[in-house]
């Protein structure tokens, strides 16, 4: 890797750290954004398209939400998407991070896309997944928050609380989110 592009890699990180949290109420227009988005995805994709699912807060009717749409895309390798897919996408406005299964591991769990939109806002996030990783779990919170409205709403205050109380740190405002899922996916899980 050349000198420029490890500048722009930890630029481009710097700034994805660094950005506060700001959540917005939630807005109708979110479903019509991701089908948007997954209309232009399978068209880029073009063959290589498997399930693309709309998950997140913004796929949850009523549910305040960072106003960034969140995507699980699934792809047939990780490879293709580092050689052929990234480079395809950069000049649309997408920056490519690489996920690792846990912080500091080196095994990449997933391909991740951020997308800005003119004034640098984030847009969405694409979560390029293999058909069998564990990150399609994530469906299984938002559909029990779809079917369960009081933890919805739950999980609605505890959000507001969180980006209240850490707008400008990441991740304080994602352990505090964790500490919500995390006992309700094991519950999941365990009945699956």
């Amino acid at each position: 890797m050349t000198a420029d592009k490890s500048q722009n890699t930890r630029d481009k990180l710097q700034q994805a750290v660094l950005e506060p949290i700001a959540l917005a109420e939630w807005s109708a227009d979110w479903a019509q954004q991701f089908l948007q988005e997954k209309r232009r995805l399978q068209h880029l994709l073009g063959p290589a398209a498997g399930r693309i699912e709309h998950f997140g807060s913004t796929a949850i009717t009523g549910m305040p939400a960072k106003p960034i749409i969140d995507m699980l895309v699934e792809v047939p390798n990780l490879s293709w998407v580092r050689d052929t897919l990234a480079p395809e996408m950069e000049p649309l406005g997408y920056q490519l991070f690489w996920r690792p299964a846990t912080p500091g591991d080196t095994d990449v769990s997933y391909a991740w896309f951020i997308k800005r939109d003119s004034n640098g806002r984030r847009t969405h996030h694409l979560h390029m997944l293999l058909p069998d990783a564990t990150d399609w779990q994530k469906l299984q919170f938002r559909d029990y928050l779809r079917a369960n409205p009081a933890v919805a709403e739950a999980y609605a205050k505890l959000k507001r609380r969180a980006a209240s109380e850490f707008a400008n740190d990441r991740k304080a405002y994602n352990a505090v989110k964790d500490a919500f899922i995390k006992p309700i996916m094991q519950q999941l899980t365990r009945c699956s």
